[in-house]
């Protein structure tokens, strides 16, 4: 898929009806609002997974040994805003269910720093039919403000189902 960038501007796509999402394959969908990728956000993530290393947790040491002298967020922390960026940009008006079907490939590029801006830029990359549904791959390169590299670039598997009371 080229990587050709349409717009800078947020935008989202919506999609009337499931058997057309197959029409956007190879297509960018959308482009999310900038996030702020805060202390308290890396903190409460650290909590929630018992991951409380002193490069994303401890500013005082991060500031005397990370290369980035700032906390930075968790790999995990930047994917499972995943979620919430395919939502802000991809809409299928006539679905009953969607499902987060999972991962496919994901590689982290570059770390993002306490107080980063981070958004995501998503693509539709496959679509097949399912009993009911259709099975899709999104591409969500997630980029960080003022950096060539992005955080993380992840291809996220969703189901969805057609409603069929309309």
């Amino acid at each position: 898929m080229a990587e050709e960038k349409l717009t800078d501007k947020a935008y989202a796509t919506e999609i009337p009806h499931l058997e057309d999402v197959k029409n956007y394959v190879g297509k960018e969908l959308g482009l999310s609002e900038w996030h702020t990728i805060t202390q308290e956000q890396i903190n409460d993530f650290g909590k929630t997974t018992d991951d409380n290393q002193w490069i994303h947790v401890n500013p005082e040491l991060a500031a005397k040994h990370s290369p980035y002298k700032k906390p930075i967020a968790h790999g995990f922390l930047i994917l499972s805003l995943a979620s919430k960026f395919c939502f802000e940009t991809f809409k299928i008006l006539d679905i009953s269910m969607g499902l987060n079907y999972g991962l496919d490939k994901v590689r982290f590029t570059n770390a993002a720093p306490v107080d980063s801006l981070i958004r995501a830029r998503v693509s539709l990359l496959t679509a097949e039919d399912v009993p009911g549904g259709l099975r899709y791959k999104m591409m969500l390169v997630f980029e960080l403000k003022n950096q060539e590299k992005p955080a993380c670039v992840a291809e996220f598997i969703a189901q969805a189902y057609a409603n069929s009371n309309k």
